[in-house]
């Protein structure tokens, strides 16, 4: 009498099936290339907020940090943002080593590049101007000229730090889903934007057919910025006939399914506002403002 399959019953592709012991056989995982990636900062207490909350609170923090001057409210403001990332969610070490080092290594670095656009003439009363830094020739780079890049730099830090809070624990899909159903979005819209989004992975995983069927047919081959240009070209032709060939499948999909033939739908997944969003809210705006006010009073 033969033995049943070791794998017998399961769905062909749902995983690695361990076979008979001593044999090691094991079946192949079927791994979906248009499937939402996992966020690595999904833990902590910001993935539980609505993804508007996450927005509300940063945004007009953001736009005070645009219109300040010097060197002290960026600063601080790029410290609480990153307080609250480290915070409130669980990133992975390399990325909490990459915040904790790449974001003042990019401020001082970027504090550099644009001092050097700074109009000497523009900073030539103040007291650090007399300080070199460094010179080449007659041109000398000086501490006010590094000080006025380092606020612009500060700045940009600042308000990358800022847009993280929504970027890490968040998604395109799962900020659509928001707007549709707490600013009352029309659905049609929403979801017509959320298909476009999926769109995304696929196009990446046709890109990589496209090139690996280019390498087989020997058509890859050449360097220098004119092959580039005809390696971009041959990938266009057959990854644009593929997006339109999989927006009609989308198209008739959603018109087989009676999209946008009433007013309002149901929703499979929920994203309510509660009253912890709200809390968060009034709590960051209520401490950039303190923020704010120790900064434009004490800082330059």
């Amino acid at each position: 009498m033969s033995a049943a399959p070791a794998s017998a019953g399961a769905p062909a592709g749902s995983g690695d099936v361990p076979g008979d012991a001593g044999t090691g056989a094991s079946v192949a995982v079927a791994v979906d290339p248009f499937a939402p990636r996992t966020r690595a900062g999904r833990g902590g207490f910001l993935a539980a907020l609505n993804p508007l909350a996450k927005l509300a609170a940063p945004v007009p923090v953001m736009i005070l940090v645009v219109f300040s001057r010097g060197i002290a409210l960026p600063l601080a403001i790029a410290a609480f943002a990153m307080v609250v990332l480290l915070a409130g969610t669980r990133l992975p070490g390399r990325a909490v080593v990459a915040l904790l080092l790449g974001a003042p290594a990019a401020a001082l670095l970027l504090g550099v590049t644009f001092g050097i656009w700074v109009d000497p003439a523009t900073v030539a009363g103040s007291a650090e101007a007399s300080v070199a830094l460094f010179s080449v020739g007659d041109w000398t780079f000086t501490l006010a000229a590094y000080l006025v890049g380092l606020a612009t730099a500060l700045r940009i830090v600042a308000i990358l730090l800022l847009s993280l809070i929504a970027g890490v624990t968040s998604t395109g899909p799962d900020l659509v889903r928001a707007m549709v159903q707490n600013l009352r979005v029309p659905y049609r819209i929403g979801y017509t934007a959320l298909a476009a989004l999926r769109f995304v992975p696929r196009f990446g995983h046709e890109l990589e057919i496209i090139r690996a069927a280019h390498r087989v047919r020997g058509t890859d081959a050449g360097r220098g910025p004119i092959a580039s240009v005809r390696r971009l070209i041959g990938y266009a032709v057959p990854l644009l006939a593929s997006a339109i060939r999989h927006a009609e499948r989308v198209a008739l999909a959603m018109d087989a399914r009676a999209f946008g033939a009433h007013p309002t739908r149901t929703e499979r997944h929920l994203s309510p506002w509660r009253a912890r969003d709200t809390v968060f809210v009034a709590a960051f705006l209520v401490v950039s403002a303190l923020i704010a006010w120790w900064a434009l009073g004490w800082g330059r």
